[in-house]
C-alpha cells in the first residue's frame, strides 16, 4: 500500500512539474466579463483535448498545459461568435485575455472537441466520452469520474451532496427513476451525455411556485445510432468452488425510440452478484411520494416483514433469480404510458456468531455469546402502471398504481451461551396496493390549482414458531412460568399468528396565487385518514398438533389481540414565498385537527386535539452554484397499531412486548443548515449539512430483563431525546487528479428505562474519509481511499469505544487497447477498545479481453475473495446492548465469462 501510494504521488508530481498555467479573462465587446464561457485547449501534436475551463463571475479562466507544446485554443459562449487562436507554450506560464464578438454571420468555427462540462441554466451537462479511458463497462463507472458526482455506500447517485431521486434515459423514466438499477446495468458505451437537472420539478406548472432546490434528476442521453435499435449485452459465465458448480446468466437489453422504450434486465447466478437486493426491492417506492410529506404529520404504519439474519452481500451460499421489465409508450403527444415488472427470488444460507453485552453491568444482565445459522427463502414481485395525460400546458392528470407481494421464510438455528439451543421458523406473505392520482390546473398566469391523492392498502400475516430445550436449570423457565406455559414439556414449542391490515388515504388540495414576480402565496387543505386492524394469538404446542392457550401471570392475563385503530388529520396550511435579492424567504404554518381512537377489549380510547405546526425556510443564493439554506419545522409523530395493542406479542423467543392504548403522539423540533458550492473555475465542490432534532414526549420502552429475555411496554417519556448530525464533503480536481475529503459527526442522546431505572444513552460517532483518484486517458488509474471512524457509547455504567481503520485501493488499466485489468483491495481493522482488535481483508480482480472498443465479444476472468477469508467482523451498539459479530461469507470464486454486446 505504501509503495503504491508513493508511486501515485510521484506520478502526480511529475505531471505537475511538467505543466505550466495559462490564465486570463474572457469579455464581450463591451468589456463586460463573461461568466460560464467555455475555454478549451487542443494539443496539435496529438489532436486530443488537453485542458478545459469554465469562466467564473469575473470571467476568469485557468488551463493546465504542457511545456514546449503547440495548442489550438477555442473560446465559446452562447449567442457570441466562437473564437479560435493558436498558442505555443514555453517554460513559463501564460496570461492571455479574449474578447468575444456578436455572432452576425452564419459561419461558425467548427468545434473540434466538445466541452467536457457545460452549463445551461439549471442544467449541468457532462460529455461522457471526455471522462472515459476504456475500462468502463457500466454507467456507474462513468459517473464515478465526473466532478461533483458520487456513488454513495447505498448505491445511490449524489450530485453536489444531494441524492438523485429520478433518473431518465432519453427523457423517459427508467424503472420510475430508480438509480441503482440504472448505474449497475446501463452499458457505458451507449452513454453520450449525462444531464444533471438541478431544481427539478416533475410538474412544469409548479416550477415557479415551489421550492425545488433539493430536487435533482439525471437524464442519460444515448449516443446516435442507439435509437430504434436494441442495444445492451448478455453475460454468460461459470466456474467451480469447493462445494458447488458456479453459474451466471445476465441479459441486459434496451430499446429506445421517440415513441416507446422497452428495457429488460435479467440475472441468474449463485456467486452473490446481486443486481437488486431484498432490501432494495422492499424500499422500491416506484416514485410514490405522500401528499402530506411537508404537512408536519408523520404516521407510522409499521413494517412487519421478516428481519433476515444477513443481507445478500454477506452469506455462505447465495442463489438469486431476477427478471425485470420496464416500458414507456406515447400513443399521442398528450398521453404517456409507462410501467415496470420486477420479480426476484433468492435462496440464502447464512451463519453469524456474536458476543453481546447488555447495557449497564450493574443491572445483573449476563453477557451472551450466540451462534446462528439461517436458511432464507424470498420471492418478491412488483408491478407498476402509470399514465400521464397533458392535453395542453394548463392541464395535467397523473395516475399510478403499484402492487407488491412476497413470500418470505426463514428457518433458523440459534445457540445461546445463556439459553441453549433454539429452532425458529418465520414466514410472511404480505401484499399491498398503492394508488396515486394527481391533477394540476393552471387557471391563468397568476392562479394554479393542484390536487394530489394517494391510497394504500396493506396486508401482513407474519407467523413465528420457536422451539427451546427445557433442560435442567433452563434460563427460560422463569419466563415460561410467567407466560403460563406448560413447563412439563421437554420442548417449549411456542407459536404466534399475527395479521395487520392497513388502509390509508392521504389527499390535499393546493391553491397557488402569484402575487408578483417576487412573491406568491400557497393555501393547502389536506387530510390523512387511516385505519389499522391488528389480530394476534400466542399459543403453545403440546404434543403433535395439540394447541394450548396459556394465560400469563402478568399484563392482566392478556395474550391475544383484536384491535382497531383509526386516525384522522384535517389540516389547513399557509405558506408565503418572497424573493428579495439573494434571499428567498418561505415562512408558513399549518393548523391540524387530529382525531384518533383505538378499540380493544370492549373499550375505546380516544384522543382529539388541535395543534399549530410552524415551519420556515430561508435560502441565500450567493451565486448560481453557491447557496446556503436554513430550515426549521415542527412535526407530530404518531405510532402504529402494534404499540397500542394491550395483548402480549412475541417479537422473538427472547423478546416480548405489550402495548399501551393511551399512547400520545411525539413532537419534534427540527433545524437544518445546508451549504452547497460547485465551482467549475477551480473544479471545487463543497457540500455541508448540519441538523439538530429534539423529540418531546417520544414513545419509549419500559424494559425488564429476566436473564437475557426481555419484556417491554411503552409510554410517552417526558425526557427529551436529541440528535445532532454534521456532514461535510470537499472535492477538488487538480488536472487529472481528484482529491476529496468526507467527514461526518453524529451525536445522539436517548433516555432508556430498564429494570425500573432511568439511564441516559449517549453515542458519538465521527468518521473521516479522505481519498484521491486519477483520471488519465492512457495511463493506469488508481483510487486510494481511507476511512477512519471512532464510535463512543455510554450506556448507563458501561462505556465502549470502537475504532475502525479501513484503507482501500482500486486499480484499473486499459492495456494495448485490448486488455482491461481491474482490481480492488480493502483492509479493515476494528479496535474494540479493550486491547483487542479484529481485522479482515477483501481483494477482487478481473482481467478481460476484447479485440477493440467496438468488438462484439469480450472474454473475462474474474476472481472474488482472492484471499479466501472466511468471515467479516462488525462492531455496533443499540439502545440495549453493544455487540461484536462475525459474519461468514462465500469462499474464493473464480469464474470465466463471455460477454456479447448488441
Amino acid at each position: 500500500m505504501k509503495k503504491i501510494f508513493c508511486i501515485l504521488l510521484f506520478l502526480v508530481a511529475q505531471s505537475t512539474f511538467a505543466q505550466i498555467k495559462m490564465e486570463g479573462i474572457v469579455r464581450d465587446s463591451l468589456k463586460n466579463p463573461l461568466e460560464l464561457a467555455n475555454v478549451i485547449a487542443i494539443n496539435k501534436a496529438t489532436s486530443t483535448l488537453e485542458s478545459y475551463s469554465i469562466t467564473d463571475q469575473q470571467g476568469k479562466y485557468k488551463l493546465a498545459l504542457k511545456k514546449n507544446s503547440k495548442y489550438k485554443i477555442q473560446v465559446s459562449y452562447i449567442g457570441l461568435k466562437t473564437l479560435e487562436d493558436s498558442l505555443t507554450t514555453k517554460e513559463t506560464s501564460v496570461t492571455k485575455d479574449f474578447v468575444l464578438k456578436e455572432d452576425t454571420t452564419l459561419d461558425e468555427v467548427e468545434l473540434t472537441y466538445e466541452m467536457p462540462v457545460t452549463i445551461k441554466g439549471d442544467t449541468l451537462i457532462y460529455n461522457a466520452d471526455s471522462f472515459k479511458n476504456g475500462t468502463e463497462r457500466k454507467l456507474e463507472d462513468v459517473l464515478e469520474k465526473l466532478p461533483g458526482v458520487e456513488i454513495n455506500e447505498d448505491g445511490q447517485i449524489e450530485v453536489e451532496g444531494k441524492v438523485v431521486n429520478k433518473l431518465m434515459v432519453n427523457g423517459k423514466d427508467f424503472f420510475d427513476g430508480d438509480t441503482k438499477l440504472a448505474t449497475k446495468n446501463i452499458p457505458s458505451k451507449a452513454v453520450d451525455k449525462i444531464q444533471v437537472l438541478r431544481n427539478y420539478s416533475e410538474v412544469g406548472q409548479l416550477r415557479s411556485v415551489t421550492n425545488n432546490q433539493d430536487n435533482v434528476a439525471i437524464n442519460i442521453k444515448l449516443k446516435e445510432g442507439k435509437e430504434n435499435f436494441w442495444f445492451g449485452n448478455v453475460t454468460v459465465g461459470g466456474g467451480s468452488s469447493p462445494d458447488d458448480e458456479l453459474y451466471l446468466v445476465q441479459p441486459k437489453l434496451f430499446y429506445y425510440s421517440p415513441k416507446y422504450s422497452i428495457n429488460f434486465i435479467g440475472d441468474l447466478n449463485n456467486i452473490g452478484e446481486v443486481a437488486l437486493s431484498r432490501r432494495d426491492i422492499r424500499g422500491f417506492g416506484g416514485g410514490f411520494r405522500a401528499p402530506s410529506r411537508s404537512s408536519g404529520t408523520n404516521i407510522n404504519l409499521g413494517d412487519n416483514g421478516l428481519n433476515f439474519l444477513t443481507n445478500q452481500g454477506n452469506a455462505l451460499e447465495i442463489e438469486n433469480k431476477l427478471a425485470t421489465g420496464n416500458f414507456s409508450y406515447s400513443p399521442t403527444k398528450a398521453l404517456d404510458l409507462s410501467g415496470f415488472v420486477i420479480y426476484n427470488s433468492s435462496r440464502i444460507l447464512s451463519k453469524e456468531t456474536s458476543f453481546v453485552q447488555y447495557t449497564d453491568p450493574d443491572l445483573g444482565i449476563p453477557d451472551e455469546a450466540t451462534e446462528q445459522r439461517s436458511r432464507e427463502r424470498s420471492d418478491q414481485a412488483l408491478v407498476k402502471l402509470s399514465a400521464t395525460f397533458q392535453p395542453n400546458l394548463n392541464n395535467q392528470l397523473d395516475y399510478d398504481v403499484l402492487a407488491r407481494t412476497s413470500n418470505d421464510s426463514q428457518v433458523q438455528g440459534v445457540f445461546s451461551s445463556v439459553i441453549g439451543n433454539t429452532d425458529q421458523v418465520d414466514t410472511v406473505k404480505p401484499f399491498s396496493i398503492n394508488q396515486n392520482i394527481n391533477y394540476y390546473y393552471t387557471i391563468n398566469e397568476n392562479n394554479i390549482l393542484a390536487f394530489e391523492a394517494q391510497h394504500l392498502f396493506k396486508n401482513e400475516d407474519p407467523f413465528y414458531n420457536a422451539r427451546l430445550d427445557n433442560g435442567l436449570n433452563s434460563a427460560f423457565d422463569t419466563t415460561a412460568a410467567g407466560l403460563g406455559l406448560d413447563t412439563a414439556q421437554d420442548i417449549y414449542d411456542l407459536a404466534q399468528n399475527r395479521r395487520i391490515q392497513s388502509n390509508q388515504l392521504d389527499a390535499k388540495l393546493d391553491y397557488y396565487n402569484i402575487l408578483n414576480t417576487k412573491s406568491n402565496i400557497n393555501f393547502t387543505l389536506g387530510t390523512i385518514l387511516s385505519r389499522q386492524d391488528f389480530n394476534s394469538n400466542l399459543f403453545q404446542f403440546r404434543g403433535t398438533g395439540i394447541q394450548f392457550n396459556p394465560i400469563p401471570s402478568f399484563n392482566n392475563g392478556q395474550i391475544t389481540n383484536d384491535v382497531t385503530y383509526n386516525f384522522s388529520d384535517v389540516y389547513l396550511g399557509v405558506h408565503y414565498r418572497l424573493k428579495s435579492g439573494k434571499f428567498t424567504f418561505t415562512p408558513g404554518f399549518s393548523v391540524h385537527a387530529y382525531g384518533n381512537n383505538n378499540s380493544q377489549g370492549g373499550e375505546t380510547f380516544k384522543d382529539n386535539f388541535f395543534r399549530v405546526l410552524p415551519d420556515f425556510e430561508t435560502r441565500i443564493q450567493f451565486k448560481k452554484s453557491e447557496a446556503l439554506t436554513l430550515r426549521y419545522d415542527m412535526r407530530n409523530q404518531f405510532t402504529d397499531v402494534t404499540r397500542l395493542a394491550e395483548g402480549l406479542v412475541m417479537n422473538n423467543f427472547n423478546s416480548f412486548q405489550f402495548g399501551a392504548p393511551d399512547l400520545q403522539n411525539a413532537l419534534s423540533h427540527n433545524v437544518s443548515l445546508v451549504y452547497t458550492s460547485f465551482n467549475l473555475f477551480n473544479y471545487t465542490n463543497v457540500f455541508a449539512r448540519a441538523s439538530y432534532s429534539s423529540n418531546i414526549d417520544q414513545i419509549r420502552s419500559l424494559t425488564d430483563f429476566e436473564s437475557v429475555i426481555r419484556t417491554s411496554t411503552f409510554f410517552n417519556s417526558n425526557f427529551a431525546d436529541e440528535n445532532v448530525n454534521v456532514f461535510g464533503r470537499v472535492q477538488r480536481t487538480f488536472g487529472k487528479v481528484r482529491a476529496s475529503l468526507n467527514a461526518s459527526f453524529n451525536y445522539s442522546k436517548i433516555n432508556q428505562f430498564i429494570q425500573g431505572q432511568q439511564s441516559l444513552n449517549e453515542g458519538f460517532t465521527q468518521t473521516y474519509r479522505p481519498g484521491i483518484r486519477t483520471n488519465f486517458r492512457v495511463a493506469p488509474n488508481v483510487s486510494l481511499n481511507y476511512q477512519y471512524s471512532v464510535t463512543n457509547n455510554t450506556q448507563g455504567g458501561r462505556k465502549t469505544k470502537f475504532v475502525t481503520n479501513a484503507p482501500s485501493i482500486d486499480f484499473d488499466a486499459y492495456i494495448w487497447k485490448r486488455i482491461t485489468f481491474r482490481s480492488d483491495y480493502t483492509y479493515n481493522n476494528q479496535d474494540l477498545g479493550n486491547g483487542q482488535s479484529q481485522s479482515f481483508q477483501t481483494w477482487n480482480a478481473s482481467l478481460s479481453y476484447r479485440k477493440d472498443r467496438d468488438a462484439k465479444w469480450e472474454y473475462e476472468l474474474k476472481a472474488t475473495n482472492i484471499l479466501d477469508i472466511s468471515s467479516q467482523v462488525r462492531n455496533s451498539a443499540n439502545n440495549l446492548s453493544v455487540f461484536t459479530s462475525e459474519t461468514f461469507i462465500q469462499p474464493r470464486f473464480v469464474t470465466f465469462r463471455f460477454i456479447y454486446t448488441l
